[in-house]
């Protein structure tokens, strides 16, 4: 099939580009719902904030649905410092060292943004020596420097920063010639964006369904809940878009779509990835199957949530993830080529 390689890029692009972080994700969620204004998809919003779109099948007893995640990784303001810096705390699992010299804004409850780097407690080596070399990469010796003239807690109070405001890490997006996508936060906005197409893919070709299939949007996944609640109540397939993991000793591709036997949750239910890899074959659509020890997805959270459905988990491959991700053109259009097969399969 002809996908339009620039509208996901539209997409992505997009998507990238608005910070949310767990917890702050209101300004992404407005975005999605304009989009599906535009593609008349209907859709309800659940108390939690998640978005579940819909598009009716032939049979609505038996539904599928699938889920990508918009929140991402970011930090919190955990104390405004004497000497005018702030002290954060983490949303989701990186690793410091990851975030040493990122460019961040910081938003306040009353919605005034700041800029600033997170740096360690010694970044200069011509003032600390070795020590600024060997000190531990933690979040207690890290620290978010605000590009304001301000070097006391006073005069940070004053601009109306506080405890508990979001701290968003600069995307850094960058789109190549040769077809990677390097970014911060693919980890899964790079799903909500094949998940976007693929809805427009469908409603443009009016393409009939055979059975109703739910796109659902969560918001809490990089803290384990994000699917735990809400799934429309007559899903029996449930599959995670989220991604693989490329990397030592694993299975993975950037160049394919990724499909996961098991992770840290058990492994998913098999009926499911031999369909999925039976599509794979029968189309031509380049995968990988892989396990991923340290990983959870809004498919797990489901199930410990004791939703009794038969769950997958499938991605594009995201390269460091959890860092500063890249990821291809390649990985995206299989991931969307066998979202779209699936769909359409009975």
């Amino acid at each position: 099939m002809n996908y339009d390689n620039d509208k996901i890029k539209y997409y992505l692009r997009n998507i990238l580009s608005i910070p949310s972080p767990t917890g702050y994700t209101q300004k992404i969620m407005d975005y999605i719902k304009d989009e599906l204004h535009i593609l008349n998809v209907p859709y309800i919003c659940t108390n939690k904030g998640a978005i579940i779109a819909t598009l009716k099948g032939k049979n609505n007893d038996y539904q599928r649905t699938l889920s990508a995640h918009v929140d991402t990784l970011g930090a919190m303001v955990k104390k405004i410092n004497p000497s005018g810096s702030l002290s954060l705390d983490p949303i989701g699992g990186y690793m410091m060292n990851s975030i040493e010299g990122e460019n961040c804004t910081v938003e306040t409850i009353d919605g005034k943004i700041f800029t600033g780097t997170i740096q360690i407690i010694k970044p200069s080596v011509h003032i600390s020596g070795d020590d600024a070399r060997s000190l531990k990469r933690i979040p207690e010796n890290m620290e978010v420097i605000l590009d304001e003239k301000v070097s006391s807690k006073l005069e940070v109070g004053s601009l109306g920063i506080s405890v508990g405001d979001f701290i968003c890490f600069d995307a850094r997006t960058q789109f190549t010639e040769k077809g990677f996508i390097k970014s911060r936060h693919l980890d899964d906005k790079a799903s909500i964006a094949i998940l976007l197409y693929a809805i427009k893919y469908i409603v443009d070709n009016n393409t009939e369904l055979p059975y109703t299939t739910n796109i659902f949007i969560s918001n809490y996944e990089e803290v384990g809940h994000g699917a735990s609640a809400s799934i429309p109540e007559k899903t029996k397939e449930f599959i995670s878009v989220d991604m693989g993991c490329p990397g030592l000793d694993q299975n993975s591709s950037e160049y394919s779509v990724c499909i996961c036997a098991k992770d840290s949750s058990g492994p998913y239910d098999l009926k499911m990835r031999k369909k999925l890899t039976q599509i794979c074959k029968k189309q031509n659509i380049d995968y990988k199957i892989d396990i991923y020890p340290h990983y959870g997805s809004d498919a797990s959270a489901a199930l410990k949530a004791g939703w009794d459905i038969k769950a997958a988990l499938i991605g594009a491959g995201i390269f460091a993830s959890h860092g500063y991700e890249r990821t291809h053109m390649d990985s995206i259009l299989c991931t969307l080529d066998l979202i779209i097969k699936y769909c359409i399969q009975e």
